[in-house]
């Protein structure tokens, strides 16, 4: 790990989680489950068959002090933002999930006051009640000043493309806070072929669920919409950036049109214009010098910013990677530093 940089490391997508919410899904599971497949294998596996390294993971989810600050620091992680982790609040119903929130959304805004130099956070929302979610991002942003919402992907099958939602969105724009979509397995109706063969979780399900809810959110004309709506996807981007051009082929092209006619709106811009200027990307779980390199490229260094995964790939030695990234020292302040600061206003 250098120390000579000369800027400071944010990490931009790095969990936790109350003792609440985690009693809340042993207690969902010792009730006999939920009806989402993906909570009753991934998160249940955890919690039932716990081993050295998921106790480890659990400890650190819960911790906001010490040893927490103790790794970012042997680590030289100057700032964590912090985000309750996956599933959040979106697997309990609509009551629960609301009051989960924003017990979990007073907690960490606790924890940021006491470090205040060292953590910032993501506001957890429960989509289940739209205009409830909406009302909680002000608050949280308002109030307690947090710097925007954390979205765990799809809510009982359902996403943010869906204008049930938007008032979510249209709190987003109206607050100039960004959204974070991150991953949860996949939906009932997604995830068998994923479990046949092991893949649901991380391994590749994660990405493909995400990503399905980022071009969701683009081809329903949300951005159209909310012209200002900020959204940041993990993992470099759940696959996206490399699909740029035939998304634009695709979708703007014939086939599309002979297939889907007036079902789909008409939108503005190509697919790959909304996700060049509306998105940006962090590298959670992605320490490897080719995809990071080629997602700046791509989509622009100023869209891509650093991020480990704490605490589910907390690997010290990553950091190696990033810092040795060939990079001018402004466009390396820029990945580690001012794009994070830029994005969520610190």
């Amino acid at each position: 790990m250098r120390t000579d940089l000369g800027f400071k490391r944010i990490a931009t997508e790095e969990a936790f989680l109350t003792k609440s919410i985690g009693k809340a899904y042993r207690d969902l599971l010792a009730s006999g489950g939920s009806d989402d497949i993906g909570f009753n294998s991934l998160v249940g596996y955890y919690l039932r068959n716990p081993s050295e390294r998921t106790r480890a993971v659990a400890e650190r989810l819960e911790d906001l002090g010490a040893r927490r600050l103790a790794d970012m620091d042997a680590t030289g992680i100057a700032m964590q933002i912090l985000s309750l982790t996956a599933p959040g609040v979106q697997i309990f119903d609509a009551d629960t999930g609301v009051g989960l929130a924003r017990d979990a959304n007073d907690e960490l805004a606790d924890a940021i006051a006491k470090h205040p130099t060292r953590f910032a956070g993501l506001a957890a929302i429960a989509p289940q009640n739209p205009q409830a979610a909406a009302k909680e991002l002000e608050r949280a942003v308002t109030k307690l000043g947090l710097k925007g919402a954390i979205v765990n992907s799809h809510t009982h099958g359902e996403y943010l493309d869906d204008e049930k939602f938007w008032d979510i969105l249209a709190a987003a724009e109206s607050l100039d806070v960004p959204i974070y979509i991150h991953p949860q397995t996949p939906p009932n109706a997604m995830i068998k072929p994923f479990l046949d063969r092991g893949l649901d979780g991380a391994v590749f399900g994660f990405a493909v669920e995400t990503g399905l809810h980022a071009l969701r959110l683009v081809v329903s004309g949300a951005f159209d919409r909310f012209p200002r709506l900020r959204v940041l996807l993990g993992h470099l981007g759940e696959g996206l950036p490399y699909w740029l051009f035939r998304i634009d082929f695709m979708h703007g092209g014939s086939v599309r049109s002979n297939r889907y006619g007036a079902a789909q709106p008409k939108l503005e811009r190509q697919v790959s214009e909304y996700l060049k200027q509306r998105f940006w990307y962090t590298t959670s779980g992605m320490a490897w010098t080719p995809p990071i390199r080629y997602v700046q490229e791509v989509m622009g260094v100023d869209r891509v910013l650093y991020a480990q995964d704490y605490p589910y790939q907390f690997v010290p030695e990553e950091v190696n990677v990033t810092d040795e990234l060939r990079l001018s020292y402004e466009d390396h302040k820029a990945f580690y530093q001012t794009n994070a600061e830029r994005v969520f206003k610190l």
